[in-house]
């Protein structure tokens, strides 16, 4: 983690002394796109390491949190700072956010080493095969990555069909456009506010089915909306289930997974949903094109819901199998 940390830092100060252009610029910013890609598996599987069962929804609902917060705010510091700082000034300033970050990991306890294998110098290949083999042997961990990703799946378009909703459907202007693209966000942050006060009382299981069927009813509900302050309310309410889910699915696994499994298997949950993501904006693209934003909103929440009833079931059925975790597996 602090090498990803690190290397973001240094990312955005070479942006920050070249001002390359639009090429270079690509690539450096999908270098460190990369590298926060590779922080949040390795991060959420080290909660498990340093917070004690009992504490681990509250650590989740706490790290939600700070970073849906952070990027909320982000953008509003910018705004202040770019007319006294500059571009290049505000840039440096978001390196050395990184530089703190990981001086204050390095202050973390050492992480435990679970297994030889942990040790032992593995091929990239073998690990993604591990994890993979272990969401599939699972039926707890399989369930819940084939429900977290089917959601994002089918509303992943939602931040490109709100722009012509706003505009188009409903008649709204550019400030429609950014109020409705806010309420998740704020969403976001009310969601992980309630849950910083019961997460740890719910049921995980009950958490994360009422974060899907929310997440998807909210683009459901947008698409039947007739305002746009309707639409901004069940986004923001959408924005609560989507916290319920982060919340949920991060717990799951990580009560699930062995320790020494455990990186492998966010490495593989993140890496998926960040593809079933790219399948939402493609095939919800297609979708927007061919009918119009409601129709878009609707079959996409629809869908969503669609995946929650077999993600509930699923979830129901492995209960009753019961059983330990799958043992057959190399780490």
């Amino acid at each position: 983690m602090v090498t990803c940390e690190l290397l973001a830092a240094g990312l955005v100060v070479v942006i920050a002394v070249r001002l390359p252009a639009l090429p270079m610029l690509l690539v450096l910013v999908a270098l460190r796109a990369i590298a926060g890609q590779v922080f949040q598996p390795a991060s959420r599987a080290a909660v498990a390491a340093l917070v004690e069962d009992r504490d681990l929804a509250g650590a989740n609902t706490a790290i939600g949190f700070g970073t849906h917060g952070s990027e909320a705010l982000g953008p509003l510091a910018a705004a202040v700072l770019v007319p006294v700082l500059g571009v290049r000034g505000v840039l440096l300033v978001d390196a050395a956010t990184f530089v703190v970050s990981a001086a204050v990991l390095v202050f973390l306890p050492a992480m435990p080493h679970h297994a030889p294998a942990i040790d032992a110098r593995t091929s990239f290949l073998h690990d993604v095969t591990a994890g993979i083999a272990y969401i599939w042997a699972s039926p707890i961990v399989r369930a819940v990555g084939l429900g977290f990703c089917g959601v994002v799946a089918s509303n992943g378009i939602d931040d490109v069909a709100l722009v012509f909703l706003a505009t188009d459907t409903l008649g709204g202007g550019d400030s429609a456009v950014g109020l409705l693209l806010a309420a998740v966000g704020i969403g976001l942050l009310a969601g992980y506010a309630l849950l910083g006060r019961g997460a740890g009382r719910a049921s995980t299981v009950v958490l994360l089915i009422a974060g899907l069927a929310l997440s998807s009813a909210g683009n459901l509900l947008t698409g039947l909306a007739w305002a746009v302050a309707a639409a901004f309310i069940v986004q923001a309410v959408r924005g609560i289930g989507i916290a319920a889910m982060d919340v949920a699915v991060n717990t799951i696994v990580q009560r699930t997974v062995p320790a020494a499994m455990l990186g492998r298997v966010f490495g593989n949950l993140y890496g998926a949903v960040g593809v079933a993501a790219a399948l939402a904006y493609v095939g919800g693209g297609l979708l927007l094109d061919a009918t119009d934003p409601r129709t878009t909103f609707v079959l996409a929440g629809g869908g969503g819901l669609a995946v929650t009833i077999a993600t509930a079931l699923a979830l129901r059925a492995a209960d009753r199998a019961g059983g330990p975790p799958p043992t057959g597996i190399r780490p």
